[in-house]
């Protein structure tokens, strides 16, 4: 990151919370309470957060017992109880799918897990993935404040994240907007989000907002608030919010190659763009991570910008035919009540964020989330 760019996020005050005064023990209660975060309360089974079920010694070992072969050093990448960690974006279920374990060890699990009692000290261990903490944000006099998220619970993206924020960073910079960064859910209050044209989700994966917190960005959005989301936040393979999958995405990741993982394909230029990122080539190649989806949301009324056309990669993951055929969108926008969405596939590769194509197209989705671009103005999503 160059001296400018940390100065910029220097300025945002970007993760500072409101801490200042708070004792020891106070501080403790705050990062044991229990919080209203989602599924606390619900009882064991193989459709559970596997994270849940791994902290629970109890479940796990009723996991372990079913399915044999947990303890092998090619599983560890996924069964961490520390978030980041890929447990939190799988079920029991679906690890046995990747085990290649039976339905019938699948079943035996799910009468032994809901068995079990789900206790205080279960409904803590559960809520310690999420946050309370109110960030404080020094924003400059500016046109447009936009907010970068980056709060991670499933897989970490790492320099891709770093890069993102670097992105947006500087193409705030040359418009003259105010830029805040923060990885805390806390930022999700109706008094907070007021202050921000649009929020960025940079990368988040895994379920990362309380049920409060949830209404707070649901009700901003619909109120007339911005959503920006970048590549890895659509690209979970589990989601336990479904208002954010198929309202505010609308489309569900289902895989992405694999062999290789990134490789060259070309991003074609839809029609919906020439509003919206008119300035961009008809088509252009990029090497990246190229993301399928279960439908095109185009069915769902989106306006999609670009499109991959799939004879020019190789779109499998570990021989599984992920081809969406002749309409395969990678971004697109919509509105969501009186709110913009914005969302874009591309950006598992931090060069990526670089190439000149990609930051037209992302300078254009942020004007338009921000409520700045064409498409905007006299013709907004409240009308």
């Amino acid at each position: 990151m160059n001296t400018i760019l940390r100065l910029i996020l220097l300025l945002a005050g970007a993760s500072t919370l409101i801490s200042c005064g708070e004792t020891e023990q106070e501080t403790i209660r705050r990062q044991t309470a229990l919080l209203d975060c989602p599924m606390r309360d619900d009882p064991y089974s193989v459709e559970s957060p596997l994270i849940d079920v791994l902290l629970n010694p109890a479940a796990r070992e009723a996991l372990e017992s079913r399915f044999p072969g947990m303890d092998e050093q090619r599983w560890q990448w996924v069964l961490g109880t520390e978030t980041p960690s890929f447990a939190a974006i799988l079920t029991p279920r679906m690890f046995a799918g990747w085990m290649g374990q039976s339905e019938a060890a699948v079943e035996s699990l799910q009468r032994e897990l809901s068995r079990l009692p789900v206790t205080d000290e279960d409904r803590r261990l559960r809520c310690r993935r999420y946050d309370a903490d109110i960030p404080q944000f020094n924003l400059p006099d500016a046109p447009v404040s936009l907010l970068v998220f980056n709060k991670i619970n499933g897989y970490d993206h790492g320099p891709s994240v770093t890069a993102a924020t670097e992105a947006v960073t500087a193409l705030a910079a040359e418009r003259g907007w105010a830029v805040a960064v923060t990885d805390r859910g806390g930022a999700f209050n109706p008094e907070t989000l007021a202050r921000f044209d649009a929020v960025i989700w940079n990368n988040v994966s895994g379920d990362v907002l309380t049920l409060s917190q949830r209404r707070a960005f649901r009700d901003y959005i619909e109120q007339g608030g911005g959503f920006v989301g970048l590549h890895g936040s659509g690209g979970d393979s589990l989601w336990f919010w479904g208002w954010y999958a198929d309202e505010l995405l609308r489309a569900r990741f289902i895989g992405h190659p694999d062999d290789p993982q990134f490789q060259d394909a070309r991003v074609v230029r839809q029609p919906a763009a020439t509003r919206i990122g008119a300035d961009l080539p008809r088509r252009w190649t990029m090497n990246d991570e190229w993301y399928s989806f279960e439908d095109s949301p185009r069915l769902s009324g989106v306006n999609v910008l670009a499109t991959l056309d799939e004879s020019t990669y190789i779109p499998e993951m570990a021989a599984r035919d992920l081809r969406m055929g002749d309409d395969h969108p990678i971004a697109w926008t919509h509105c969501v009540g009186e709110g913009r969405s914005f969302y874009s596939a591309i950006g598992h590769r931090p060069e990526v964020y670089e190439d000149e194509n990609y930051q037209r197209l992302l300078g254009a989705g942020l004007s338009w989330a921000a409520g700045q671009g064409p498409g905007t103005g006299s013709n907004t999503c409240a009308e």
